[in-house]
């Protein structure tokens, strides 16, 4: 009996271990040691005396840098502006400067003042810095739309649970409604917080919500539609996938610019990236800069949690099917057995 709970405990304690040793993949993986990676920055000019520092940058650095040569500021500006620069640097005689935008990342800025800040040091010059894209006045980190991305997130993979619980006798279908309205729910109260309460965000309110809604929605309805087929290891499941694999890439503390290649590459459509990214694009860059795209990466998010809905609709109606086929077999085989044995 006591070795039967005993083991009965070890599987219990199975995920929970699991989710330590995840966790601690994930984030120390992501975040331990960030340092460039294909960081791409330019040096602003078309003399060679430009062209001979932007390629010894790039000798010196290899992969960590990308570097470039722009013909003035204002072309640096507008790539910066739409965010295929991470930063540039404008030689001057008296007082270089670095130009960065805070509101794409704060982390990758402070890369950026770091390597042109050695440049400015062997030349034995101050160096000032700009820039080109501030981020609001409540979130002067920039990564307040992060922490709005662990709120959206929690509240929507903790309902996964609550609806798997409670409404494991509703259909397939009647839960993905739930999911929609809890999705609702979660968005409002998200929204309401990054906005009137803490200024994160200090205008488009609307779409920051609808974006908020897409993010959860998709979140709510993978869950419940693998909830189906995972049963008590959806949790898990779900920890992995919009937690470990979620919030170490969607830049909200480091950019794939200062990570490794695989965070790097989950960056390009892990919806927690399409809801960070897509929302600094459309409060800090005019909804420019590859909005369109995040947007789309989160309607496929959406349309995966709907197919998985179906699937998972359809594999529990033919469970039906042969669960009452099964009992009205046995209850046949058991009036059988009634008329014999009254014969």
């Amino acid at each position: 009996m006591v070795s039967r709970q005993l083991r009965h405990v070890a599987v219990h304690l199975l995920t929970p271990l699991l989710m330590c040793l995840g966790m601690g993949l994930a984030y120390l993986g992501a975040f331990h040691q960030p340092e460039p990676n294909h960081l791409k920055v330019a040096v602003v000019g078309e003399t060679p005396q430009v062209k001979v520092l932007a390629q010894t940058l790039k000798d010196d650095a290899g992969d960590a840098l990308e570097v470039v040569t722009v013909p003035d500021r204002n072309a640096a500006v507008s790539q910066l502006r739409d965010r295929a620069l991470a930063g540039a640097y404008v030689p001057d005689a008296a007082r270089p400067e670095v130009l960065v935008a805070e509101a794409n990342s704060d982390t990758t800025a402070m890369a950026v003042r770091s390597v042109f800040g050695r440049v400015a040091d062997t030349q034995h010059l101050p160096m000032t810095t700009t820039d080109v894209a501030a981020t609001s006045p409540g979130d002067p980190t920039g990564q307040g739309l992060f922490f709005l991305l662990v709120a959206l997130s929690i509240g929507s993979y903790g309902s996964v649970a609550a609806i798997g619980a409670a409404g494991a006798g509703l259909s397939a279908a009647l839960r993905a409604l739930i999911g929609i309205a809890t999705a609702l729910a979660v968005s409002v109260i998200g929204i309401v917080l990054a906005g009137p309460v803490f200024g994160i965000v200090d205008h488009d309110y609307a779409q920051i919500w609808a974006m908020g809604w897409l993010y959860s929605a998709g979140i709510l309805l993978i869950g419940i539609g693998a909830h189906t087929f995972l049963t008590r290891w959806t949790t898990l499941a779900m920890m992995v996938l919009f937690v470990m694999l979620n919030f170490t890439t969607s830049g909200g503390v480091y950019r794939p610019e200062l990570q490794n290649g695989f965070f790097g590459a989950l960056h390009g459509f892990w919806n927690g990236a399409g809801f960070v990214e897509g929302a600094r694009s459309l409060l800090y860059f005019d909804g420019g800069a590859g909005f369109g795209g995040r947007m789309a990466s989160l309607a496929l998010w959406l349309a995966a949690g709907v197919a998985l809905v179906v699937i998972a609709g359809s594999a529990e109606r033919r469970r039906a099917a042969r669960v009452s086929a099964t009992v009205h077999a046995r209850r046949s085989a058991e009036e059988e057995m009634e008329e014999a044995v009254g014969v």
